[in-house]
């Protein structure tokens, strides 16, 4: 007769493994569930990142293009020195080819002066100091030396002066080099998190800024341009032939241009020269602190350091040049993302 076994039972211990096996894998399950959705960041959070990483972008645009400028000012300076130490080496060549034709007149007629021969042989500082040497030369001579002097000391002196803003050039192509690397790391991370909405949360972000164009386009419009005159005038009617241009950081049109750019050229347009960057652009002209004291074309001012300025459009509106893809365009002063500081009539 065959036997009925009960089946085996598994263990207390091997039960309770398993069952808190069951309950964690149920724990991780439920917090990957809640996880997903919080790492899928909302349409308004990206646009609150990109916009502080663009403003950031901007920051260091506006110190890129304060070195850029530096070096070629210094790039400029060097070579005029170059061109002055080489004319005055050529002149110095001159003066003493001069004094070594009177030293050959003087040996051809009786031997020659004891100090020409020790100045045809070492520096002339060595003697000419020294005034017992005066006594056994020429007037003449000693013109010639005394020019010759001077002329060594002038070329030492530019010498010199070059080698130090060779320095300061080296120093400020470092620089540079770092600001751009800087602005084009912030401006790959907005891309990333731009990247990372759908097609369809790409194109609210756009209709929304379209929608605010308009808006800020149809306030300045309506608002009095007669105020617009002279040179500022001239120089917001240059800037709003370019609006639909591309921001480029470190541009400066007229194909393209970052936001002191475009002012910069604007008044260019208007035969009026004002510094590259919006700090030096803000130090000109006259101040104006209060918004109802501007004027159609007056450049205004934003964030505490200064980073941003555009054009006073009327009716509280800027034309500017806002930020990497967007376009030369009509805003709302309240909406730059900064503070007012001030406004500056050229």
């Amino acid at each position: 007769m065959a036997s009925h076994r009960r089946p085996k039972q598994p263990s207390r211990a091997r039960v309770t493994v398993l069952t808190t096996a069951a309950a964690a894998a149920v724990v991780l399950s439920s917090q990957a569930a809640n996880a997903a959705p919080s790492e899928k960041q909302s349409k308004d959070e990206v646009k609150a990142k990109v916009d502080k990483l663009y403003e950031e972008a901007e920051q260091a645009t506006e110190k890129y293009n304060g070195a850029k400028e530096k070096q070629e000012k210094l790039q400029k300076e060097i070579s005029t020195l170059q061109d002055n130490v080489a004319r005055g080496q050529e002149e110095l060549n001159e003066l003493r080819d001069g004094l070594g034709t009177m030293a050959s007149a003087q040996y051809r007629t009786g031997g020659i002066d004891p100090s020409v021969q020790l100045f045809l042989s070492a520096d002339p500082d060595d003697y000419l100091d020294k005034a017992s040497t005066l006594d056994q030369l020429s007037a003449q001579q000693v013109d010639a030396l005394k020019e010759i002097q001077e002329k060594q000391r002038d070329l030492a002196q530019q010498r010199e002066e070059a080698a130090e803003k060779l320095k300061d050039l080296s120093a400020t192509r470092t620089e540079l080099g770092r600001k751009k690397q800087e602005v084009q790391s912030k401006l790959s991370s907005a891309q990333k998190l731009l990247n990372s909405l759908t097609a369809a949360e790409k194109a609210a972000l756009a209709q929304e800024e379209q929608r605010a164009t308009r808006s800020s386009e149809r306030e300045a419009l309506s608002g009095s341009t007669a105020s617009a005159s002279g040179r500022a005038g001239a120089a917001f009617a240059a800037a709003q032939r370019m609006i639909g241009t591309p921001y480029v950081y470190g541009a400066t049109g007229p194909s393209s241009f970052d936001c002191s750019g475009l002012t910069s050229w604007a008044y260019a347009q208007a035969d009026v020269s004002i510094p590259r960057t919006s700090e030096a652009q803000s130090q000109i002209g006259t101040r104006i602190t209060s918004v109802s004291q501007l004027q159609v074309g007056d450049l205004v001012f934003f964030f505490n350091d200064l980073h941003h300025v555009g054009l006073y459009a009327g009716n509280g509106q800027v034309l500017h040049a806002p930020r990497t893809g967007t376009v030369v365009r009509y805003e709302s002063m309240s909406t730059i993302g900064g503070p007012f500081m001030w406004g500056v009539r050229v």
